[in-house]
C-alpha cells in the first residue's frame, strides 16, 4: 500500500505510481441511503478519495477532468 495521509472519514491523498488506469472522476453510492464515495485520479497521478455526501459534493465541484492543478501550482 502506498504511503500517504488518511483523513478521518473524509478525503484521502495517496502518492502512488499507477499504470494502466486512465485518469478521471468516479462517483458511486449517489442514491438515498447509500455510502457516497468519489475517486479522482489526475493525469499527473495524484489520487483523492472523498467519502460522505458533503465531501463528495466538494470534490465534484472542485475537480475539472482534463485539467491538472498540480502542474499549474508547481510552476508558480
Amino acid at each position: 500500500m502506498a504511503a500517504g495521509r488518511r483523513g478521518r472519514g473524509g478525503m484521502t491523498e495517496q502518492a502512488a505510481v499507477i499504470t494502466g488506469i486512465r485518469p478521471g472522476l468516479s462517483a458511486r453510492g449517489l442514491d438515498y441511503g447509500q455510502n457516497t464515495i468519489a475517486d479522482w485520479l489526475c493525469a499527473c497521478g495524484h489520487h483523492e478519495r472523498a467519502t460522505g455526501r458533503p465531501r463528495v459534493e466538494q470534490l465534484l465541484a472542485r475537480v475539472r477532468v482534463g485539467h491538472c492543478p498540480h502542474a499549474q501550482g508547481a510552476a508558480t
